[in-house]
């Protein structure tokens, strides 16, 4: 028995532990290019990217202790070799996108898993492109849903739209818009101090509550969850 037990977690030590299972949903009319990257040091999951048909789900296992964020990519075009680009969420012209973060504006799912809990976000810090919901899975109810369900390109405010043969097909942040400190949060607004709620993340908070909508926007916008597996859902 003992000699069995130590051969079970030889073979764990090899072949490592699986933390979470992300499902991609893409709930969206079109087809969605999700993108994937790992935190620093981690390594991207599928390598980073692949391509999910409209009402299409693909189940991912991350590893434990592993941290990223995922976005999907829109109006994406690509070759038999994997090379193209997209009109929003693009990384480097590339399908799978091998630790190339997504070009903003885009809609971010962020998360960090087993420190000691699993930490989760919906995020607009760097703009919007479509909808994006996190739904944990296999627990109870006390773990939070973080999304962004509404359609922001359709009440983008002025001056943040990026549009293409004129429809607004994703909304910035007015830090990448504008490029001001107070809209950024650095310099002298580089803390949560100085740094609070403008005009236009007061606008996206309105239309998506609990998704981030600046950098110290934390308190109602982290969750966290222990053993889940989660749901990602595009629209």
């Amino acid at each position: 028995m003992a000699l069995k037990l130590l051969h079970l977690l030889l073979v764990l030590s090899f072949i490592g532990v699986d933390a979470a299972v992300f499902t991609l949903q893409n709930n969206c009319r079109n087809t969605v290019w999700p993108g994937i990257q790992g935190g620093e040091g981690k390594a991207p999951l599928m390598n980073g990217g692949l391509r999910l048909r409209s009402g299409e789900n693909v189940n991912i296992s991350a590893p434990e202790g592993w941290s990223g964020r995922f976005w999907g990519r829109s109006l994406c075009s690509f070759d038999q070799s994997g090379r193209g680009t997209c009109i929003t969420g693009d990384c480097g012209g590339q399908l799978q996108c091998s630790g190339t973060g997504g070009a903003p504006p885009a809609t971010l799912a962020e998360f960090t898993l087993n420190s000691p809990v699993d930490y989760y976000d919906v995020s607009l810090v760097d703009g919007y492109n479509m909808p994006v919901s996190i739904i944990p899975l296999g627990v109870s109810s006390s773990c939070n849903r973080a999304t962004c369900v509404s359609d922001l390109n359709q009440r983008c405010p002025n001056g943040l739209e990026v549009k293409r043969n004129g429809r607004v097909v994703a909304c910035k942040s007015a830090c990448l818009a504008l490029n001001r400190p107070q809209y950024c949060c650095t310099g002298q607004y580089s803390n949560a101090q100085t740094c609070k709620p403008t005009s236009y993340s007061n606008a996206f908070k309105a239309a998506c509550p609990t998704a981030y909508t600046y950098a110290f926007d934390d308190q109602t916008s982290l969750f966290t969850c222990d053993g889940a597996d989660y749901l990602i859902r595009f629209c």
